[in-house]
């Protein structure tokens, strides 16, 4: 009998710890079907469909404007009115249209000028790059020469393998003169 009550309340800890595991943890989570259908949702950014549904509620707007207007005009009984309302809100619709295409060409036109500038300001930084590029290059050049004339000079040696002092000296006094003018400078 022992033994069974030992069986018995090993499982039930075995159990109130599985339990309380699921509980610290938050509960059982979710199934395999909730998480595949989170997956699977589009919830994607479309600037075209909101430009549409933009233009949409819009246009909503206008005809319901219109419509009370019709509206108000019928209880007074004057279709003239009405009409002219219409013709009116036709206008208005072509104008605006005309307006955007003259806003079109003009923003063409002044994007155009506008890239031409840019062009321009661009091609004048590259020859002045250029330009500079040039100048630091041959310095280079010139400078490399003067180490390559000094070098060859300062390893001239004799027939006898001795070094020839004079361009030794000469390279020392240089030195030595350089050094005292700007030193007193």
């Amino acid at each position: 009998m022992k033994k069974n009550d030992k069986v018995r309340s090993d499982k039930q800890k075995q159990i109130m710890t599985k339990k309380k595991n699921i509980s610290r943890l938050g509960g059982s989570g979710l199934s395999l079907d909730a998480f595949a259908n989170a997956k699977s949702k589009n919830n994607l950014y479309n600037p075209a469909i909101i430009k549409k549904q933009r233009e949409f509620y819009k246009n909503a707007k206008n005809v319901n404007k219109f419509k009370k207007l019709v509206k108000q005009q019928n209880q007074q009984n004057d279709p003239s009115l009405a009409q002219r309302l219409k013709e009116n809100v036709n206008e208005t619709e072509e104008n605006k249209d005309k307006s955007e295409r003259r806003k079109r060409k003009n923003s063409a036109l002044s994007l155009e000028e506008l890239y031409k500038k840019q062009h321009e300001e661009k091609e004048k930084e590259r020859m002045e790059k250029e330009a500079v590029l040039r100048v630091k290059k041959e310095d280079r050049e010139q400078a490399e020469a003067q180490r390559k004339a000094m070098r060859e000079k300062m390893l001239k040696k004799t027939r006898k393998g001795q070094p020839v002092m004079k361009y030794r000296i000469e390279h020392l006094l240089e030195t030595i003169q350089g050094s005292t003018k700007s030193s007193c400078q």
